[in-house]
Formats: C-alpha cells, structure tokens, sequence
C-alpha cells in the first residue's frame, strides 16, 4: 500500500481528508462503492482505502453500506436468524465481478468505539476489513480460524496506522 493512501486512510476518517490528502487510484475506486445511509459515518475515501487494504490483489468489487439498527436488525434477522442490530454483516456475492456487500451499524459501531475505548475512526475500519476479510473467505469459527483471521486483521490495520483491535486496553 502506498504512504499517499495509509495517509488517507489515517486521516480522520469521520469527514474530509487531510488537507493534501491524496487520491485514491482509479482501480481501487472502482472496485469498492460506499453508500451512506446512517452516521456517524466515515468520509467514503476513509472507507474505500480501508477496504482496498482489505481487498489486497482480489480484483472483485465491494459495496459498503452503513445502516441505520433497523435496517442491520432486519438484515440479521432475514439472513442469520439474529433479530439484532450488529457491527458488520458480510454477504458474499456469487457474480464473477463482485466479490460482495457490507452492511456497517453506525449506531453499534459507535457504542463499540465507546465501550471499548477505541477512537470511532479505528473501529470503523476494523469493521470494514473485518467484513472484507469475511468476504473473502475467512471466518472465526473456531478457535484456529479466529487466530488466523485475527491476524490478517492485525496485520492490515497495522498497515493502515491503526493498533491491533484486539490488543485492547
């Protein structure tokens, strides 16, 4: 990942780039589209160049949507049988072009941030890649899993500026 983009993607992440900030490449831009439904929400450059991190060399495009809690508790209910709002639902998708969608709870993300101590802006991208990761094949089923993909996670954030989730205070 190029500085200009980690620059990016450290940049407050909840409205404008920094000043200067620099542009994301045109593939990594059409590879991931940001629709914003609820906030707080990240600046769509934040959560592009989160997901581009995530995405490494998948050439599949990805949609992220960040949901009101209705609409992620409808979501859950219908797909996971799990009548609640929750931080990130990953839905692969079975097209030769698109690798998937996300759906981010700002509300739950928020209180997360909150309850974990965790700056908004750090835990909004730890959902981005968490949920590409997903989408990508990884999972958390068991413990093995978990380790792996926990990892992957680490790494990713690490690269981006942001400290490992799971290292939490």
């Amino acid at each position: 990942m190029s500085d200009a983009v980690a620059a990016l993607a450290r940049a407050d992440g909840l409205g404008a780039p920094a000043a200067g900030g620099a542009e994301l490449t045109w593939a990594a831009a059409e590879r991931v589209e940001v629709q914003i439904a609820a906030h707080p929400s990240p600046a769509p450059t934040a959560l592009k160049a989160w997901a581009w991190a995530a995405l490494g060399d998948e050439r599949r495009a990805v949609c992220i949507r960040i949901v009101e809690p209705a609409e992620s508790r409808a979501l859950n209910a219908r797909f996971r049988d799990k009548p609640r709002a929750t931080n990130v639902l990953a839905f692969p998708a079975d097209a030769p072009s698109v690798l998937g969608d996300l759906a981010i709870c700002a509300e739950v993300v928020e209180r997360e941030a909150e309850e974990h101590g965790q700056e908004l802006a750090a835990r909004f991208a730890h959902m981005v890649v968490h949920g590409v990761l997903h989408l990508r094949g990884m999972d958390h089923q068991d413990a093995a899993e978990a380790a792996q993909m926990e990892a992957a996670e680490a790494r990713v954030l690490a690269a981006l500026g942001f400290g490992d989730p799971y290292a939490l205070p």
